[in-house]
């Protein structure tokens, strides 16, 4: 059975970051709530992947603090934020990042392995969402064998598999075609909006940001503008 954590917020507050002398967030406070669908744009250097990074866990903030729902992500140790990664948050990146020697399902099926699934079980769940999002024939390929497209639903498939809280997307369609993204994006907002999943997605491109409600735009290391979308269907 696919665990589901259930919805949930993300606040990050007053989050500085720094590599080396460069300045990557000045001060940035994002409040996310459970279930909403946003996109962070701005210029290359404008803290953007930073600030993602900072949400999810991935890198601790040289200062302030990030919470999701109740637990304060920025102050657990390397093990814990892994946990917390592996247990409650999905990822899609611009490059899938499969595993190029397992097969679509046994890419899918990861999350659930790791997390104790018996591989039968797993392996049934990950055919199941491989199924619903459309692309089950492709279930015994390996990334190689698959077009881009179908790579980027595999990954979706992954990041959903195990009922995360809240799904990370940096540039899904990043390499993929105009045509590709759109089909992509469709696919990653409907199946978190159905689930109850919190979205964060990373872009430089405004129609893949026209998906979401909400976009908040960085520059500078600090936040822009902040405002509400008429989310396409």
């Amino acid at each position: 059975m696919t665990q589901n954590n259930g919805p949930a917020s993300l606040l990050a507050t007053d989050l500085t970051t720094t590599y080396g002398q460069v300045r990557a967030l000045a001060g940035v406070s994002l409040a996310v709530p459970a279930g909403q669908t946003l996109a962070v744009m701005g210029p290359s250097g404008s803290g953007k992947t930073t600030l993602l990074h900072c949400l999810a866990g991935i890198r601790v903030p040289d200062s302030g603090e990030v919470r999701l729902g109740d637990v304060p992500v920025s102050a657990l140790g390397d093990t814990a934020r892994s946990r917390l990664r592996r247990e409650r948050l999905g990822f899609v990146f611009q490059d899938g990042q499969l595993v190029p020697e397992l097969s679509a399902r046994e890419n899918v099926a990861l999350p659930l392995l790791l997390g104790g699934t018996r591989r039968g079980e797993a392996l049934r769940t990950a055919d199941e969402w491989l199924e619903r999002l459309g692309i089950g024939q492709a279930a015994g390929r390996r990334p190689g064998e698959m077009s881009g497209g179908q790579a980027q639903r595999v990954a979706v498939a992954r990041a959903m598999v195990h009922g995360p809280s809240v799904v990370f997307a940096d540039e899904p369609t990043g390499a993929l075609d105009q045509a590709t993204g759109h089909e992509v994006m469709q696919v990653l907002t409907t199946t978190t909006r159905m689930s109850g999943a919190t979205l964060v997605v990373v872009t430089h491109d405004t129609q893949v940001a026209s998906w979401c409600e909400r976009l908040v735009e960085l520059r500078d290391a600090m936040i822009h503008a902040d405002r509400k979308l008429e989310a396409a269907r």
